[in-house]
């Protein structure tokens, strides 16, 4: 094996998850399933001390809105309340608050009863679908799905002219 990555608190937790898999895979080829096995039980085990930390630090902050927008300002901390079903925030308001940071005018329309979450995109180019798709897959992980609702034509405004003015708009 290597040598060990340096995960500090701005690291991505997707990328430690990552890091984690690739861990236990190569643990499994070189020393053996019940290695692999022991290294398992040792991540799980970790896995639920953390979560219970931090049900431990949800519920002692309870319902204070302030200390909750603190944690997850933090995107490792938000990151780990998702992983443990701890966030504060409703999957709808996780969204919103996800696609109102991106500033690509894409409007939530809402999640279905199957968990898939409709969007209409604004008028951005078309590469916008798959940056919205991944803002809603990390911001609500346990949506099944992204559908994204044709985009509304725009209005053409006709409007009169002045009185007095012609065609090229000169009086």
């Amino acid at each position: 094996m290597g040598p060990v990555a340096n995960y500090g608190a701005t690291s991505d937790a997707r990328e430690t998850g990552e890091r984690v898999e690739a861990l236990l895979a190569e643990l499994r080829a070189r020393a053996g399933p019940e290695a692999a096995g022991a290294a398992e039980e040792l991540v799980s085990c970790l896995v639920r001390l953390y979560g219970a930390g931090l049900e431990t630090i949800m519920r002692t902050i309870g319902d204070d809105s302030r200390l909750q927008a603190l944690l997850i300002a933090d995107p490792l901390v938000e990151s780990l309340l998702l992983v443990h079903d701890l966030h504060p925030l409703d999957p709808s308001a996780r969204i919103k608050r996800a696609l109102g940071r991106m500033g690509t005018g894409a409007e939530f329309l809402g999640v279905d009863s199957a968990g898939v979450v409709h969007v209409r995109l604004g008028h951005g180019c078309g590469s916008t679908t798959e940056v919205v798709e991944q803002a809603i897959t990390d911001a609500a992980p346990e949506t099944t799905g992204v559908e994204f609702a044709p985009r509304e034509a725009p209005l053409l405004q006709i409007i009169s002219r002045p009185a007095g003015t012609s065609q090229a708009g000169t009086t």
